[in-house]
């Protein structure tokens, strides 16, 4: 557990690590060397004598019951509902980013501290099958979604973790056994827009990797932008490296751009694209692709023998023919976690 000096949560040691009179921020991979009195880039994780303070631990900005559909997650106990919360902060600056409100805030207000224990009771009282870590970026507030998910783990909650794929190694290796599953956004297969556009590293490849290694539920999110990564062979890297490093089993999410925050000068995703994205990724041999934020039918497929197992309409179960983890139908296995 992170340790409370002070009424301020300081950060356990295996995530900062101290550099003369300097501290190292484990976090996430902007390693943000701070100096004492400085914040790191996600304007949360505080430099104070030496210690990394998290200064939104248990400040929560942002709180719903969710389908778990919404995260999105189609292959992770569907049909059940997530306890999501979030913080003000995020280690990104990207300018389509639906909840700017929140994760572009730099200034943390004074509030009522919800406790570990205290959020788990919630969720339990609201019949929660797990707790989504998501909003804002949560790697900022590991140090805090740790604590609630080894208390959740108590009472059989799983954890969730929706992000933008550029948390630490260090951390991404704690969350074995921790966090069950991720929804992640890969965002481009271009380096320069990492760096120019969103003011991070372009760390998302290595991170889903090492999320699979390490046994995390890993579905993947493309917001397809006009004009941005809609073309067909940036879809096409994109889609490849999924079937080739994650594995053809992962789900990956195409979803549709609504103008929003500082990228207002451009339309909505035609659905003609995302359909496009959709043979894209079917031709890499991808066997569970859904197309997101349009209200269409969403149906996982056995990829076997392909009588339809799941169908969803928006965050909407219509149907559910999955037993025991496998097809009612040929009995072949089908990814994911279902109960």
């Amino acid at each position: 557990m992170n340790e409370v000096v002070s009424n301020k949560v300081q950060v356990m040691d295996r995530f900062y690590q101290k550099k003369g009179n300097k501290i190292k921020c484990l976090l996430c991979r902007h390693y943000c060397k701070l100096k004492d009195g400085q914040t790191g880039v996600c304007g949360v994780n505080k430099n104070e004598g030496g210690h990394l303070i998290n200064l939104v631990y248990g400040k929560i900005s942002a709180f719903n019951i969710d389908p778990i559909e919404k995260k999105p997650l189609y292959h992770f106990l569907p049909g059940t509902t997530a306890l999501s919360i979030g913080t003000v902060g995020c280690n990104m600056q990207c300018s389509f980013c639906q909840n700017w409100q929140i994760s572009q805030v730099r200034k943390v207000e004074e509030q009522e501290v919800v406790m570990p224990e205290d959020l788990v009771k919630l969720a339990l009282k609201y019949n929660s099958k797990s707790i989504a870590y998501t909003y804002n970026e949560p790697t900022i507030f590991y140090p805090y979604a740790r604590d609630v998910a080894l208390e959740a783990q108590k009472y059989g909650i799983k954890n969730v973790f929706v992000t933008n794929g550029i948390e630490s190694e260090e951390v991404v290796r704690d969350m074995k056994g921790i966090i069950d599953a991720a929804n992640v956004d890969f965002k481009a297969y271009d380096e320069k827009y990492y760096r120019r556009e969103l003011k991070a590293p372009f760390s998302v490849r290595e991170t889903l990797k090492l999320m699979k290694q390490t046994g995390l539920w890993v579905e993947v999110t493309t917001l397809i932008i006009p004009e941005v990564n809609d073309a067909p062979e940036h879809l096409e890297k994109i889609a490849g490296f999924i079937a080739d490093e994650l594995g053809t089993e992962t789900p990956w999410h195409i979803s549709a751009f609504h103008p929003d925050y500082k990228m207002r000068d451009r339309g909505p995703t035609p659905r003609e694209t995302l359909e496009k994205a959709y043979d894209i990724g079917t031709k890499k041999g991808l066997k569970f692709i859904y197309i997101g934020n349009l209200g269409l039918l969403n149906t996982t497929y056995c990829p076997n023998c392909h009588v339809p197992l799941i169908e969803r309409r928006g965050y909407q179960l219509l149907s559910y023919k999955i037993i025991d983890g496998k097809c009612y139908n040929c009995q072949t296995k089908i990814p994911g976690i279902w109960n």
